[in-house]
């Protein structure tokens, strides 16, 4: 998602003190929800050398927020159409423009006003990120927004109660109580545990017992 990087230095960003409350401390839910939705998607493209999937990579994109002002990273987020390698930062006007095109927050107490307010606002009228999703792992809270004529809408949820992302290609829904990938067939995208045991089922199926192997 490109846009223009020069002219974030006069936007009308949120205050300076609501910034610093996106800064709220981790839980070990928040944690191994971002773990989880990491190491599924980079399993789902492990043969994609354009796509970039972060988890609390900061984003620098204007000269304001490089003076000072506390923005927080997002929990996680995706880019397309970017070189897949390591960063220690995602520098909008190093990386030719691009923003994220879909971004989660996981909500948590400390947080979740800000998620909700100044920091969708911010990934609607500065990032213009295509799609904003968030998620609490406590409550289950779970919605996503995709953007129309430069405002979030709210992604109304299909039959299986799963949101439908056009830019990931892929679903999301709650599975276990956690935030998860799936695939237009409603296929659950798995980790490589998942997926170990997946493949462990289908050859004792076949009458082999894949401990001895």
């Amino acid at each position: 998602m490109e846009n223009d990087v020069d002219d974030t230095t006069n936007l009308d960003l949120p205050k300076e003190e609501l910034w610093s409350e996106a800064l709220g401390f981790e839980s070990s839910l928040h944690t191994a929800q971002l773990f989880l939705l990491l190491e599924s998607i980079e399993l789902h493209w492990r043969d994609r050398t354009d796509v970039v999937a972060a988890a609390n990579l900061t984003i620098e994109f204007s000269a304001k927020q490089m003076a000072g002002a506390t923005f927080g990273p997002p929990d996680f987020f995706v880019v397309l159409g970017a070189e897949r390698k390591p960063r220690k930062s995602w520098n909008v006007w190093h990386e030719g423009g691009k923003y994220p095109n879909v971004i989660i927050e996981v909500l948590a107490p400390s947080t979740a006003a800000f998620d909700r307010g100044p920091r969708k606002q911010v990934y609607q009228d500065v990032f213009r990120t295509p799609e904003y999703f968030w998620f609490d792992p406590e409550t289950k809270e779970f919605a996503g927004f995709r953007l129309l004529g430069g405002r979030y809408e709210p992604i109304p949820p299909d039959s299986d109660g799963r949101l439908w992302s056009t830019q990931l290609d892929l679903s999301f829904g709650v599975h276990e109580g956690k935030l998860r990938f799936f695939t237009k067939e409603g296929t659950l995208v798995p980790t490589g545990r998942e997926r170990a045991e997946r493949l462990a089922e289908k050859l004792r199926a076949l009458g082999v017992d894949p401990d001895k192997l």
